[in-house]
């Protein structure tokens, strides 16, 4: 999450939302119905445009050990829907079990969350202390930025939450199009894109190697420490300023 003048930038998984609920009800998610999904929509626009893109990301990937090919359709092969639907199937599957963070993959998985959030079969949870928190900060006149590897779409279906329709306590989205959390670059773009200087940026994360990268672009920066996820070794402890809860944090009203 990224918090503004201070502006605040926030990650969903393992800072906001637990992790649990990412690979426990989100990712199976995908992996059991994506079959499913595809027979469903096939035939739409939007769905040939994920393939589409799936596949321009497949060619990419095609010297990667263990990637998955995706057949132009009516291609030399003779595919049939149900042959590329497949390999779209398997592409998808392979991509999640090395937790890619391609757009392509997120592009899919955020119109399938999509629908599933649409129907009323899955609620985004939350940390007890993130909606109150987030609701202090605007009214001390602070912006509050969502930056994830989700698709913006993907971030969007949070509205549908435990805590009711959350989207209003959000001034925008930012996802792997404006570059990848790593790098110090991503940050840069979205200080220009929000209208303020780096330094006016508090992002909250629960990745070290992200946590580098915006303080490289001059980004104030809180590690949030979460049930399940992953451990911080003492080096990081001694670099890096950590927090276990939205509410211990205290934003400086200027940078």
């Amino acid at each position: 999450m990224v918090v503004h003048s201070v502006p605040a930038e926030v990650t969903v998984k393992g800072t906001t939302t637990p992790i649990a609920f990412v690979k426990d009800i989100l990712f199976p998610y995908i992996r059991e119905n994506v079959q499913e999904y595809l027979q469903t929509h096939w035939e739409e626009e939007e769905c040939q445009q994920d393939v589409s893109l799936l596949r321009k990301q497949a060619e990419e990937d095609w010297q990667l050990d263990g990637a998955v090919p995706i057949p132009a359709a009516g291609g030399s092969g003779g595919e049939e829907p149900a042959q590329l639907m497949q390999a779209v199937v398997d592409n998808v599957c392979w991509q999640m079990s090395l937790d890619r963070k391609s757009t392509a993959l997120k592009q899919l998985q955020g119109h399938m969350w999509r629908a599933a959030f649409t129907a009323g079969h899955v609620k985004a949870e939350f940390f007890e202390d993130v909606v109150p928190a987030v609701k202090k900060w605007r009214e001390a006149g602070m912006k509050v930025y969502v930056y994830s590897s989700g698709s913006v779409e993907a971030q969007k279906l949070f509205g549908h939450s435990t805590e009711g329709d959350i989207l209003e306590l959000v001034d925008g989205h930012f996802d792997t199009k404006i570059g990848h959390k790593v790098e110090s670059e991503s940050y840069r773009k979205i200080a220009d894109s929000v209208g303020c200087s780096t330094n006016n940026i508090l992002f909250l994360t629960d990745v070290t190697g992200e946590a580098s990268a915006a303080e490289a672009a001059d980004v104030h920066v809180a590690v949030v420490v979460r049930p399940g996820n992953a451990g911080v070794t003492d080096d990081e402890k001694t670099y890096h300023r950590l927090t276990t809860s939205f509410s211990e944090l205290a934003l400086p009203a200027s940078a």
